[in-house]
């Protein structure tokens, strides 16, 4: 009888001790990122985020009371790896949450995969319309709004910043045939946008903001995602339309330095030129002079005055810009402040919900309200029924004096310096 209850004890003392091993052990999180191939700048950009953000909360006494554990694996840029790596952590790495990669190429694909096993999918990354149209629960997007929207912005530029005789009245719009690029395109131009899946349409978004605008397009072309390198025929195009606005609809900082360099060498003169890459010091770097009076948009701008909360503690944008100095020496950009986000953002949702079960953080997330919301670096976040924030407008900068400044909205904070226009050419 002694040995009888002895045992049970022992069983007792061990069913407490791993009880107590699950509650402390590592809460690991996994994230699929570019780390090598096309998109692999902004891939490292985005694991030094989410690792910033890791270490952060861990020296706060981690989330609910557990360490983090970044599991990150390198997808190469490639849709059937990530979707690969994502099942893996899944069902043999044993993640409890993950995080998003980066580029709607990428995370078109891996949002069927995080649907299917009924993971909170958080994207710093993937504006495409689509991506939102599926029906998929529990997708919450960590950036103004979807592509095909983003072209308001610009609009709301001219509207509102250019003196009506000094408008542009003509454009030539380039674009890689990429998700995200594609879906800027067909806001700017006005055109229908189709689930591939069924054909059916997503929306129709007739006239374009440059038709509503009064702008005529001049000069349109896609170039391909993969392999293009003739930029000096492409800007000679561009050049012979003689456009007062260039649109380029880059895939990557880089594009954009390689379309910067080939207009600069064939001499274009635009009024006003806008990219939808750009805003990374490589840009610069790689254009120097030229970078002036480019237009480029933004979800993030390091002197926005965003206030948030991290390990439970108040931590504002300018926090988040002094640590990201301190551990690596640099200006962060918009490539590791949007990751930092989603990692404030899943930690709010787990705190929220008190656990790691997704179902919880996905309601946790969806009841957020624009009183009410998850508040990051990049301000606040509510999403409506798609996963798109709501009510939140993206940010325009302009290269001036080699410094990326913020010129619009004039309304969202103080500190807008004034736009420069017309550019003169490159």
């Amino acid at each position: 009888m002694k040995h009888l209850t002895a045992l049970c004890s022992a069983a007792a003392l061990l069913l407490a001790s791993t009880a107590f091993a699950q509650d402390t052990a590592p809460l690991k999180i996994g994230a699929s990122l570019p780390l090598t191939g096309n998109f692999s700048i902004a891939g490292a950009k985005h694991r030094a985020g989410y690792e910033l953000c890791i270490d952060m909360i861990n020296e706060r006494g981690g989330i609910l009371g557990r360490n983090v554990e970044l599991v990150v694996s390198d997808n190469r840029s490639d849709p059937a790896t990530a979707i690969n790596q994502y099942e893996r952590f899944i069902n043999v790495d044993g993640v409890e949450a993950v995080y998003g990669t980066f580029s709607s190429r990428l995370s078109f694909p891996v949002a069927n995969i995080l649907a299917k096993n009924n993971m909170v999918h958080p994207l710093p990354a993937g504006g495409a319309l689509r991506i939102y149209t599926q029906g998929h629960k529990n997708i919450f997007y960590f950036q103004p709004n979807a592509a095909e929207y983003v072209g308001a912005s610009l609009a709301g530029v001219i509207r509102d910043l250019v003196p009506e005789g000094e408008r542009p009245k003509t454009a030539a719009v380039i674009s890689a045939d990429d998700f995200f690029a594609n879906g800027v395109w067909a806001g700017l131009l006005g055109e229908k946008v189709m689930d591939p899946a069924d054909g059916s349409e997503v929306a129709d978004l007739a006239p374009g903001y440059l038709a509503d605008s009064g702008i005529e397009v001049v000069f349109s072309e896609r170039w391909p995602e993969e392999g293009f390198n003739d930029w000096l025929n492409l800007a000679n195009q561009v050049k012979r339309a003689n456009p007062d606005l260039i649109i380029g609809l880059t895939a990557s900082a880089e594009e954009a330095v390689q379309l910067t360099r080939a207009l600069k060498t064939v001499r274009a003169t635009p009024k006003m030129v806008y990219f939808s890459q750009g805003t990374q010091a490589e840009f610069l770097e790689g254009t120097g002079a030229s970078a002036e009076g480019v237009l480029v948009h933004t979800s993030w701008h390091k002197d926005a005055p965003f206030e948030a909360v991290l390990g439970g503690q108040p931590f504002s944008n300018l926090d988040f810009v002094a640590a990201y100095q301190e551990r690596f020496g640099e200006i962060p950009d918009e490539d590791a402040a949007i990751p930092f986000a989603v990692c404030q953002g899943i930690e709010q949702a787990i705190l929220g919900a008190g656990s790691t079960d997704n179902a919880a953080m996905g309601e946790w997330l969806s009841a957020r309200t624009r009183d009410e919301p998850v508040r990051t670096i990049l301000g606040r976040f509510n999403w409506d029924e798609r996963g798109l924030p709501a009510d939140k407008p993206f940010l325009m900068t302009q290269w001036n004096d080699g410094e990326l400044q913020f010129v619009y909205p004039t309304d969202e904070f103080v500190g807008v310096d004034k736009l420069t226009h017309p550019k003169n050419g490159f």
